[in-house]
C-alpha cells in the first residue's frame, strides 16, 4: 500500500511491553490517586446533578479510540512539556493531600493524565486526543461554593421566568424570592429546582454534540454554549407548569411521580432543542449538509491493507514521567495519613439563654434546611431585654470543611426568602472586641414589603473574623495545610426594625447585644 507521494504507508502499533507499562502505570496512578477517585465517585452518588460523571471516562476512551486510524498514522517523538506538566500534577496532588482538599487532588489527576499523554505522544498526537481529554473536566464537580451561588442565582432566574409563565394563564401569582405564592399555596423553589440537575449534563450533551458536529466553529460553539440559556428556559417553564397545575389540581402535581416525569420530559426536550439547533445550523452558510452528515458518529478507518507495520518505543519524556509516578506512589504509600481532628468546644445547645438583662427562646430548623446546609451544629435563637423587640441570634457551625460543606452566605440566601439587601458594607461594631480586636462585620439593612431589619454578620474561623466569602476559601485552604484544621463558623444577628422606629435605634440594640454575646463565642467557635 502506497501514499499519494508514492511512499509505502507506514503504520506504528504498541508493543506488548508497552501495554505492561501501561497497566503498571495505571496501578501506580491508582495508588496515588486512590483516595481522591473515590472521593468522586462519591459524589457522583449523592449530587444528582453529577450522576452523569461515570460515563464521562468510558466516552473519553471511545473518542479516542474513534481517532486511532489518525494516531497510528504518527510517530510519538514525545515531549518534555509533558514531562513538565506531570510534576506540576504530581505537585498540585501533594498540596492536596497535605491540605485535605479532594478538589485540588481531583484537577491533580487530570493535569497528571493530559502530562502523560504528552509525555509520550508528543504534540503532534496530543492535538488529536486533546479535546476528548479535556471532556474528562466534566467528570470533577465544581468547588461547593460556586455551586451553592450558582445554584442561588439559577434559583432565582427559575422563579422569575417560571412566575412569568403562571401569569400567562391568568392566575394571580406572587413572588418572594424563591417562594411562589398562588394565594391557596406556596411553593419553595427549592435548590433541586434550580436546574443544576439538568444543566451540567445537557452541558456535557451538548459538548459531545458540538464535537461531532461537522461545521464551522462559530456554530459548534453555539451549539455547546446554547445549552446553558435552553436549561435555564425550559427548568423555569416547568416551574411555571407545575404552578399552574397545581393551582388546577391541587399540590398532588408539585410531587412524587409527575413531578420527577416532568424533570426527565424537560430534559429530553432540551436535547430534542440542540438537535433542531443543529438542523437549522447545517442548513446556513455555503457548506449545507442534510443533519445525518453533519452530525456523523464515524468509526475509524481499517488500517491498509499491505501497510508497513513498526513499533513503538517508549520516549524518553514518558519514562522519565514514570519514574517521577512511581516515587511518589512509593511516598504516597509510606505517607501516613492526614487526619483533621477538629477542636474541643461546647455544643450550643449548652450555649446560656441569659446575657445579662437579656433572655433566650430557642428556636429550630426545619430538616429541610439542614439537609441543605450540611452542618454539624447550630444555634437559633430569639433573645430580648424588652418585649416585642427581639435580635435573632444564628451560628452554624461546620467541624471540617475540606469537603466543600461550608456555610452559606447570607449575601445569597437572605434574597432566596424574597428579602432585599440594602448598603451592605463592611462595619466596625463600636465597644466590641474579638480576639483582641474591634470586631469588623458584613452590615446591611433588609427589606420585605414593608417589614425592615438590619443584620450584622461575619465569619468565625479558627481565630480569625472575616467578612469576605472568597477569603473565607483562601483559609480554609491555608489552615488545612498549615493546621490541619477547617472547622469554622457562621454568626450572624439580625434586629426587626419597629414600625416607626429608626434604624440607628435597632443598632444601638444590636450593639448592646454583642456587647454581652461577644465574650462567649470562643468557647463554641474555637480559636
Amino acid at each position: 500500500m502506497m501514499n499519494d507521494s508514492g511512499n509505502a504507508v507506514v503504520v506504528w502499533r504498541p508493543t506488548l511491553w508497552i501495554w505492561l507499562v501501561g497497566a503498571v502505570l495505571c496501578l501506580l496512578t491508582g495508588v496515588i490517586y486512590f483516595e481522591g477517585l473515590k472521593a468522586l465517585v462519591a459524589m457522583w452518588d449523592t449530587k444528582e446533578e453529577y450522576s452523569y460523571g461515570y460515563m464521562i471516562p468510558f466516552i473519553t476512551l471511545f473518542l479516542i479510540w474513534q481517532r486511532k486510524d489518525l494516531l497510528e498514522r504518527i510517530d510519538f517523538n514525545g515531549s518534555w512539556a509533558g514531562f513538565v506538566l506531570v510534576l506540576v500534577g504530581l505537585a498540585l496532588f501533594l498540596l492536596g493531600n497535605l491540605s485535605t482538599l479532594f478538589l485540588i487532588v481531583h484537577y491533580s489527576f487530570l493535569v497528571v493524565v493530559l502530562g502523560l499523554v504528552l509525555a509520550f505522544c508528543g504534540w503532534q498526537g496530543f492535538k488529536i486526543v486533546a479535546v476528548p481529554l479535556l471532556f474528562l473536566a466534566f467528570m470533577i464537580p465544581l468547588p461547593s461554593f460556586l455551586l451553592t451561588e450558582l445554584s442561588t442565582r439559577l434559583q432565582f432566574i427559575s422563579s422569575e421566568i417560571g412566575v412569568w409563565v403562571i401569569r400567562l394563564f391568568g392566575i394571580s401569582v406572587f413572588l418572594e424570592g424563591n417562594v411562589i405564592d398562588l394565594g391557596s399555596l406556596k411553593l419553595q423553589v427549592v435548590e433541586a429546582c434550580s436546574g443544576l440537575r439538568y444543566l451540567f449534563p445537557l452541558m456535557t450533551l451538548g459538548f459531545i454534540s458540538a464535537y461531532f458536529f461537522k461545521a464551522a466553529f462559530w456554530k459548534r460553539a453555539f451549539v455547546f454554549l446554547s445549552s446553558i440559556p435552553v436549561t435555564v428556559l425550559m427548568n423555569s417553564f416547568r416551574i411555571g407548569i407545575i404552578g399552574v397545575t397545581v393551582e388546577y389540581w391541587g399540590k398532588e402535581m408539585a410531587e412524587g411521580f409527575l413531578h420527577d416525569f416532568e424533570g426527565w420530559a424537560v430534559f429530553m426536550a432540551c436535547t430534542a432543542v440542540l438537535v433542531v439547533e443543529m438542523w437549522v445550523l447545517s442548513k446556513i452558510g455555503n457548506k449545507r449538509l442534510p443533519l445525518r452528515e453533519a452530525f456523523g458518529l464515524e468509526l475509524p478507518a481499517h488500517t491498509p491493507e499491505g501497510a508497513q507495520v513498526r513499533s513503538r518505543e517508549l520516549t524518553k519524556p514518558f519514562l522519565s514521567a514514570l519514574f517521577v509516578v512511581m516515587a511518589v506512589s512509593i511516598v504516597t504509600m509510606l505517607m501516613p495519613e492526614r487526619v483533621e481532628v477538629p477542636p474541643q468546644r461546647k455544643d450550643f445547645s449548652t450555649f446560656p439563654l441569659e446575657l445579662g438583662s437579656w433572655k433566650g427562646k430557642d428556636n429550630r430548623l426545619e430538616q429541610i434546611y439542614l439537609d441543605a446546609l450540611k452542618l454539624d451544629d447550630y444555634l437559633l435563637v430569639d433573645f430580648s431585654e424588652e418585649p416585642g423587640k427581639p435580635v435573632n441570634l444564628y451560628m452554624a457551625y461546620y467541624a471540617t470543611q475540606r469537603k466543600g460543606e461550608s456555610a452559606h452566605s447570607p449575601r445569597t440566601c437572605i434574597p432566596g426568602g424574597g428579602w432585599t439587601m440594602v448598603g451592605l458594607a463592611e462595619h466596625v461594631v463600636e465597644g466590641v472586641t474579638m480576639n483582641g480586636r474591634p470586631l469588623v462585620v458584613n452590615r446591611a439593612v433588609i427589606q420585605l414589603g414593608e417589614q425592615k431589619q438590619l443584620t450584622y454578620y461575619w465569619f468565625q474561623q479558627r481565630g480569625r473574623v472575616i467578612t469576605n466569602e472568597y477569603l473565607v476559601k483562601w483559609f480554609i485552604f491555608w489552615d488545612a495545610l498549615t493546621r490541619n484544621r477547617t472547622d469554622g463558623a457562621l454568626v450572624r444577628l439580625v434586629a426587626p426594625v419597629m414600625p416607626g422606629e429608626d434604624v440607628a435605634v435597632a443598632e444601638q440594640r444590636l450593639q448592646r447585644f454583642l456587647k454581652e454575646a461577644a465574650g462567649q463565642l470562643s468557647s463554641f467557635v474555637p480559636d
